[in-house]
Parts: structure tokens; sequence; C-alpha cells
């Protein structure tokens, strides 16, 4: 009896199959298309995250520090992320909810909000804990590929490993 029951129900998901398959490939596609920008203004300190073309949040950042670090500017893709990383150039520095895009700059959470909107980093960006984590939660539900990171300065100071566009 549990075999029949078993066989119905496999030849019930077959014969709507289809369609169902139809649907989950529109959703796959839709979201292969999804865009996530995110455009950190160095002169504003603050970044804009835009979302399917939709802009979504503007939060407050810390980026290089003035005269000290530069944050480069250019057009970037995500090299990797990491929820606990720690710099092994700055003493072991906790930047939670890391998304690495030029080598060892990333986004991040900092500890150091009440430095937010004002320059104060080695070259990172860095955001309240709280928006760091969703925008690495958001990034990592569409996959890195999904982001694209732009980096605007006054100046352009270009990295070399932007991107062209």
């Amino acid at each position: 009896m549990k075999r029949i029951l078993v066989a119905a129900a496999f030849l019930t998901a077959l014969a709507v199959s289809p369609a169902g398959a139809q649907q989950h490939n529109q959703q796959a596609a839709a979201l292969s298309e999804a865009t996530i920008e995110v455009t950190i203004n160095v002169p504003k300190q603050e970044m804009h995250v835009v979302v399917d073309g939709v802009e979504k949040y503007v939060w407050p950042v810390s980026t290089g520090r003035d005269g000290v670090a530069i944050t480069p500017a250019g057009t970037f893709k995500v090299q990797s992320m990491n929820q606990h990383a720690v710099s092994r150039l700055f003493n072991n520095a906790p930047m939670p909810w890391a998304i690495f895009y030029d080598g060892h700059y990333a986004i991040h959470g900092t500890m150091a909000i009440h430095l937010l909107g004002r320059t104060a980093s080695m070259g990172c960006t860095r955001l309240h804990p709280d928006n760091a984590k969703i925008l690495f939660e958001m990034v990592k539900a569409r996959g890195p590929q999904s982001l694209k990171v732009v980096v605007v300065r006054n100046d352009q100071r270009i990295s070399s490993t932007s991107l062209v566009r």
C-alpha cells in the first residue's frame, strides 16, 4: 500500500512538473539577473545600496583616513566574503561581515560606529555592523556575482585592479 502511495505521488509530481519546472526556471532566471549595486561616495562618506534598480539603503560609512590611507576608486566585483574576518595587516582588527573587493580592501562592519560619516579607516569601507550584516546576507543569498561595488572619489585615484567597463 505504501509503495502505491509513493508511486502515485511520484506520478502526480511528474504530471505537474513541466509547469512547476517552468516556474522554477523563471524564478532562477530572475534571481540570476538580479543585481545589487553599492556606490561608496568617499567625499560624502555614504553608501548607496541599489537592489534591482531601486535604492534600498543610504548608510554612513568611514573610508580611508585623510592624509593616511586612500580608498581606491573604481568598479569592482566580489573577490571573497568572510563573516568573521580579521585584518592581519592591522593587529587582527575585527572585520565582521567582510566583503572583499580589491585585494585587502573590503566593506565590513566596525565597532567604531561613532566615527561613521567621516574618514577613519586604513582604506576599507566601514559600516555599522547591523548594516554590514544586511548587505552581507543579501549578497550571500543572491550570490557574490550579483554585487557590483563602485567607489567614487573627487580625485578618482583608480585601483590597479579596478574593472574597466
